[in-house]
């Protein structure tokens, strides 16, 4: 049972496991998605830099060769100011006329000199900004390349992880689904073992019954002409309209009531974890009272819930009263059962509890709905966990009103009939079949708000974890709500029948008549030991009334004891189909039925050896027993008639025309046909239990594998989404380089294209000098001719 246990909370935990990575796996697409736009709109900064960068440079260059142009000039006009002066200087005696003629061109040439001088003084401030702005540029690109890369870097190492845990998980998974393929292959062996087992069982029946009823031909025959007088059929003997003590009844009624308590106890602590938790609830979501004050509300809502063990707990106790109340010298009816008031009292206070935290629970509900973050799945959510709250408050009223009805008797007499009874038992079943359905629907819905909470980006762990916790306790309440209306509905019968009836009418028994009832039983019981001691050797006729009905009695405790036997086999029997899982019951069905097959020769062993009932009563009646036998031989002998022997597969009884062995041998007879068709009935759903559980492991593995090649798919989908990421990232790397050297390439031709043409302007210019001064000699030879 405890590899159940581990199992399932692995495979939950593999669940919330894959139910995370899935949600990272999202958030980590999204990233990827947005650090694509993000590359993108980088690259066409990039682009937008670079033509700038280019547009610039190529000023730059412009400005650096008008610069050495404008050098080269203002060498020239310099060397030619210097000629100038020297030819004034010569020429001084010449005239006024050239002097002036210099002079004028003097100031010509400073004036263009200091117009070239300013403008290359800007010139040289413009290229130094557009340098700076430059350099500030390619730094700013190379720390936002180097974020990236480290961004890059990132979301690699985060997919690295994710890949290796989704291989992890997938090779868990393959592996359970081998061992789970073993087990349903030795499944399949074991349950054609049962079969062939049940086809054996039910020809030891088959058997069984037709010696069985051919001793009850036998005994009937015995009856019909040995047992003519039966004083059970006639009410004037029984003066004293009192029933007898019905031992079974009560052993029944103890058996359910302990049954009912197990289920009450799970019930009362699965509300107690369902009221805390949700307390919890209160104080996290949607304000955490350790960050911020929550609503007055809220404060309030959460102080009534604090006190819901005042209220859960006397149920339990009032209960456990009432179990302890019922025992085997008791009589157990409606109308003696006085604890039942309690215990309706106390369940009507809790009831009240439910309905003075209703308003406050739907008020939070809607405080949640009013939230920022609150999405309309989720307010729908809500909208449908607030009519499941009500529908819950309105089952638990109903409950109330039934459970009331069932404790009036006890209080007064005659406050309810016999066919009413019925009918509040049977709508109390449907009543509680209810309540299991409403909670179930809010558990679903529970599960649904729960996960798209977990979606939210404000979500917390320790609101994760409270969730889950009343997530759990929801399970909890929903399985006790369950298995309490699967056995009421299965002891539905034994509620409605009467145990205790007067001989002769149908009025229900009066606590005066259980008084009296235990008052015989303990004549009784001082009778049977004063036989014990006395042994007369003679019994008279009213004695010897008593003493059959003493041993009717001590054959209905007899039947009684075997009733519980089957009741304990079949409470054995579905609580482990209740906690257990399919894998263990299978495998130990084997060892059960070998168990059973032994109980069932004790029981024949024990069916053979008991002749005259339990062991209290076989002592009793072992006197009258004797002196019978002692009476029947004698009349035998005189007659010539022999004893006649009764065999069967259980044992060998030896009849005599008396008339307690007649009804030893029916009883038993009747036992051992009940145990019999109890023991089918009991193999046939094992059997049918056995084929469900194989189907639903088939089921399971069915969705196991789907689940495994969705996953596979999800696997392969990242796999295909990080190569894509992987080649996107080299992509751009080698588009940056490319880009890098297009753009050395380039500065490069520009310079060296630079280059030349400044050097065939500057031949040009020389040229151009040569001209002009060749030029001006020309035009002094001319006037001095």
């Amino acid at each position: 049972m405890a590899n159940v246990t581990d199992l399932q909370t692995k495979y939950s935990k593999l669940a919330q496991e894959y139910s995370k990575l899935r949600a990272q796996n999202q958030v980590l697409k999204k990233a990827v998605v947005d650090e694509q736009a993000n590359s993108a709109s980088l690259k066409e900064q990039l682009k937008q830099r670079d033509q700038s960068l280019r547009k610039q440079e190529q000023e730059m260059d412009s400005l650096s060769f008008r610069n050495q142009q404008l050098a080269k000039r203002v060498e020239l006009l310099q060397e030619e100011l210097a000629v100038s002066e020297a030819k004034g200087k010569k020429g001084k005696s010449k005239g006024d006329s050239p002097s002036q003629h210099g002079l004028q061109t003097q100031s010509v040439f400073d004036e263009d000199l200091q117009k070239k001088i300013e403008e290359n003084e800007r010139l040289h401030i413009q290229f130094y900004e557009a340098d700076e702005q430059h350099r500030r540029q390619e730094a700013e690109l190379k720390a936002r390349l180097e974020e990236l890369e480290k961004d890059a870097e990132q979301h690699q190492t985060a997919v690295d992880l994710l890949t290796t845990k989704y291989v992890e998980t997938i090779e868990r998974l393959q592996s359970d689904k081998a061992r789970l393929e073993v087990k349903s292959q030795t499944l399949e062996r074991e349950a054609k073992e049962c079969r062939m087992r049940t086809e054996e069982c039910q020809q030891q029946l088959r058997r069984c019954q037709s010696e069985l009823n051919r001793q009850v031909k036998q005994s009937s025959s015995v009856i019909q002409e040995k047992v003519p007088f039966n004083d059970t059929k006639f009410s004037d003997y029984n003066s004293l309209n009192v029933p007898s003590h019905n031992r079974r009844h009560q052993l029944k009624a103890r058996d359910v009531a302990g049954q009912a308590l197990s289920f009450i106890q799970d019930l009362v602590a699965a509300l107690l974890n369902f009221h805390s938790y949700t307390e919890q609830r209160v104080h996290i979501y949607p304000l955490d009272s350790s960050i911020e004050p929550i609503s007055p509300l809220n404060q309030k809502f959460s102080q009534y819930l604090h006190e819901n063990a005042a209220y859960v707990r006397p149920l339990e106790d009032s209960f456990l009263q009432l179990y302890q109340s019922i025992t085997e010298d008791t009589v157990t009816v409606l109308e003696t059962v006085v604890k039942l008031k309690s215990f309706a009292d106390n369940f009507s206070t809790y009831t009240h509890f439910l309905q003075k935290i209703l308003p406050y629970q739907l008020k939070s509900l809607e405080e949640e709905c009013e939230a920022p973050l609150c999405t309309t799945a989720l307010t729908a959510k809500n909208k449908e966990l607030q009519s499941d709250t009500k529908k819950v408050t309105s089952v638990f009223e109903k409950l109330q009103n039934y459970i009331n009805l069932l404790a009036l008797p006890s209080v007064r007499q005659d406050a309810m009939p016999q066919s009413s009874t019925s009918a509040v038992f049977t709508q109390l079943a449907a009543c509680l079949h209810s309540l299991h359905d409403a909670i179930k629907e809010m558990s679903k819905h529970y599960n649904q708000k729960a996960g798209i909470e977990q979606e939210l980006p404000t979500v917390t762990q320790k609101l994760c974890t409270t969730t889950e916790c009343l997530l759990g306790s929801l399970g909890s309440l929903t399985s006790s709500t369950g298995k309490i209306a699967t056995f009421f509905s299965n002891n539905l019968d034994f509620f409605t029948s009467s145990g205790y009836n007067p001989r002769g009418c149908t009025v229900a028994l009066n606590p005066l008549q259980a008084e009296s009832m235990l008052a015989n039983k303990k004549k009784a019981a001082i009778y049977i030991n004063a036989i014990k001691k006395a042994r007369p050797q003679s019994v008279p006729y009213r004695e010897a009334l008593s003493n059959r009905r003493i041993l009717t009695s001590s054959t209905e405790s007899r039947e009684g004891l075997t009733q519980q036997v089957q009741q304990s086999q079949e409470k054995i029997a579905r609580l482990e189909q209740e906690k257990e899982h399919w894998l263990l019951e299978a495998q130990l069905g084997k060892v059960r039925l070998e168990k059973e097959n032994q109980r069932i020769a004790d029981l024949e062993a024990q069916l053979a050896a008991a002749l005259g009932g339990s062991p209290n009563s076989q002592t009793a009646a072992a006197s009258t027993l004797a002196q019978s036998q002692e009476e029947a031989e004698t009349e035998l002998r005189a007659t010539g008639k022999e004893t006649t022997l009764c065999t069967s597969l259980v044992g060998m009884l030896c009849t005599t025309p008396t008339v307690e062995h007649v009804g030893d041998e029916e009883s038993r007879e009747q036992l051992i046909k009940t145990h019999y068709m109890a023991r089918v009935g009991e193999l046939t759903t094992q059997l049918q239990i056995s084929d469900s559980k194989a189907v639903h492991f088939h089921s399971e593995c069915r969705a196991l594998a789907k689940r495994l090649t969705i996953a596979e798919k999800s696997r392969e989908t990242l796999s295909d989404d990080v190569k894509m990421a992987n080649q996107n990232i080299t992509r751009l790397q080698d588009e940056l380089a490319t880009t890098k050297r297009s753009y050395e390439d380039q500065l490069s031709m520009m310079s060296d294209h630079l280059c030349s043409m400044n050097e065939t302007l500057s031949k040009q210019r020389e040229e151009i000098d040569t001209l002009k001064l060749g030029s001006k000699g020309n035009a002094k030879k001319n006037k001095g001719r």
